[in-house]
């Protein structure tokens, strides 16, 4: 069997009904997983799901809505899950949010608020519903998917990469607690990727051609080339490595 085989898992990745959490389920249903579709809404959702589904056969995709913000949504997206798939073998936790662009004097305190509340307690949250079932089985997976902004300041991300720094944290932390269950918390940390989410940072040519300029590769990513990261480090291949962070940036942080 193939180190990145995952044949038979159950894998629940949220923001996944476009841009890099798409790239990751359809990337880890071409694996062999059983992926879960969940962002806020549920059409683009079915419409995610049903594409998998057409391209691997029924079964291999199912969509489950869930607001990143509402506790009770994590957790009806858990259960659900747990109903129709199984245990969960795999959690993505791509969904984030960021709301304000410019400097942090600037942020409103409901704005920074719900940063730090989608990007890091939701995450907390999600990862609290499912590493019991994780622990039961000594076996799992988790992957953050984080930012290089995590590293870095910034005049106009500065709370976003608060958040970012901090779930670089989070996973270290819960590394240390759930690793001798043989549960293992990544990151991941892209860099400027082409998706909806980042546009504000790559659509005017000006800012692109400056986000460009000092990277190696003299380009920004794309959303598939964030899948493999995370196939990796959810399989046999990333077995050993916990708490870490793998940087997929074009080489812009070195």
């Amino acid at each position: 069997m193939s180190l990145f085989a995952l044949d038979r898992k159950v894998a629940v990745i949220t923001g996944s009904s476009r841009g890099i959490g798409r790239a990751i389920a359809e990337r880890m249903a071409e694996q062999g997983a059983r992926v879960v579709i969940s962002s806020r809404k549920a059409g683009p959702c079915d419409e995610v799901a049903a594409a998998i589904n057409a391209r691997h056969g029924a079964g291999r995709a199912i969509a489950v809505p869930a607001n990143i913000s509402s506790k009770e949504d994590l957790k009806h997206l858990v259960d659900e899950t747990n109903r129709q798939l199984g245990a969960i073998d795999i959690l993505v936790c791509n969904a984030a949010s960021n709301p304000y662009y410019g400097p942090m004097a600037g942020i409103a305190d409901e704005q920074f608020r719900k940063v730090l509340e989608n990007n890091v307690i939701a995450n907390h949250w999600l990862i609290g519903f499912v590493a019991p079932q994780m622990v039961e089985r000594r076996d799992g997976a988790v992957v953050i998917v984080s930012s290089i902004g995590g590293l870095r300041g910034s005049p106009v991300i500065g709370a976003y990469n608060i958040s970012k720094a901090a779930d670089f944290q989070l996973a270290r932390n819960l590394a240390v607690e759930l690793g001798p269950h043989n549960v293992r918390v990544n990151c991941i940390a892209p860099g400027l990727i082409r998706t909806d989410f980042a546009r504000a940072l790559w659509e005017n040519p000006d800012t692109l051609a400056k986000a460009t300029a000092n990277a190696p590769l003299r380009r920004i990513g794309e959303p598939d080339e964030i899948a493999g990261a995370a196939v990796f480090l959810a399989s046999k291949a990333g077995s050993f490595m916990t708490g870490q962070a793998i940087v997929v940036d074009g080489g812009v942080t070195i």
